[in-house]
């Protein structure tokens, strides 16, 4: 295997973290979805290792397409096309140099064959609540870079909104929120309970905005940002208001998951693997009573 094995390393440690630990109204290890298991996460995870550890061989949209190729082999459900454009661009910095300064870089220099490669995951992918662009929709051929269709989608979308920004939300926000939580829990899995938080208290999930509209997403927002208030994973009072709004999320299905949201955390995960700011021996289990599962 040519490449960087490590860095497939990263990226199938990241997925199974995320997809592992008990966030509200996701997938975890105690909790499925009518249509999607953990189980489908975990093979999924196990999936992205190889085309990501040939990314910085490979063009972006290749690895993309790749990757997406890849876990439709092991699933039929959309299980990590968020993750996949997040980690792509990430993993295609070669080790040894500047991540931030890499990822500028390899979105700079996206191609329209890029954008050809990227709309034909999206497509195998199907996900849901896609909707119509109205330029540049997945439904026809491209003619933009992949960095210039996603700046078109970026108001919209939050996983566009990184390609457009050079993934500025995930190095100024998502990575010192994860380390910050992990040495205040001491743990993986309640840092990223508590990041789940505050991710989705700081911007509505796009992935409910497109399912439900921008009023529920801003209503589920805000009651995020009133169970941080009312201390969050670190007091009882915050806990039992992060149970309910559990419950609440998954109340309609999976129309109220926040999606959007556990792919901007798995890519601050691999972030903080890829620096060496954690490592995929690091603590995981958040041993606490009442919370889910």
């Amino acid at each position: 295997m040519t490449g960087q094995p490590q860095i497939g390393l990263f990226a199938q440690t990241a997925c199974l973290w995320e997809a592992t630990a008990r966030k509200v109204g996701n997938v975890h290890r105690y909790e499925d979805f009518a249509d999607t298991t953990f189980l489908d996460f975990a093979l999924s995870a196990a999936t992205i290792g190889d085309p990501m550890t040939r990314a910085c061989h490979t063009p972006l949209g290749t690895t993309i397409l790749s990757a997406i190729e890849a876990r439709t082999r092991v699933t039929r459900t959309n299980t990590n096309l968020g993750i996949v454009l997040l980690l792509a661009p990430l993993a295609s910095v070669p080790i040894g140099e500047d991540l931030r300064e890499g990822v500028r870089k390899v979105l700079a220099s996206t191609t329209v064959a890029d954008s050809e490669a990227t709309f034909d995951a999206i497509r195998k992918a199907n996900p849901g609540g896609l909707g119509k662009a109205p330029e540049q929709d997945v439904a026809v051929s491209p003619t933009l870079t992949l960095k210039q269709i996603m700046t078109l989608a970026a108001q919209r979308d939050a996983i566009a909104n990184q390609y457009a920004t050079d993934f500025a939300d995930l190095f100024d926000f998502g990575l010192p929120t994860f380390l910050d939580a992990f040495e205040n829990h001491g743990g993986v899995e309640a840092a990223i309970i508590d990041c789940q938080f505050r991710w989705l208290a700081r911007m509505p999930d796009s992935l409910i905005v497109r399912k439900c509209g921008s009023t529920t997403a801003e209503s589920i927002r805000r009651r995020a940002e009133e169970i941080l208030q009312r201390g969050g994973l670190k007091v009882d009072e915050g806990r039992r208001a992060g149970v309910e709004f559990d419950r609440y999320l998954r109340s309609n299905g999976t129309r109220l998951n926040p999606g959007t949201t556990a792919d901007l955390i798995t890519a601050s995960l691999f972030i903080a693997l890829r620096e060496n700011k954690v490592t995929p021996h690091s603590p995981f289990v958040w041993n606490t009573c009442g919370w889910l599962g």
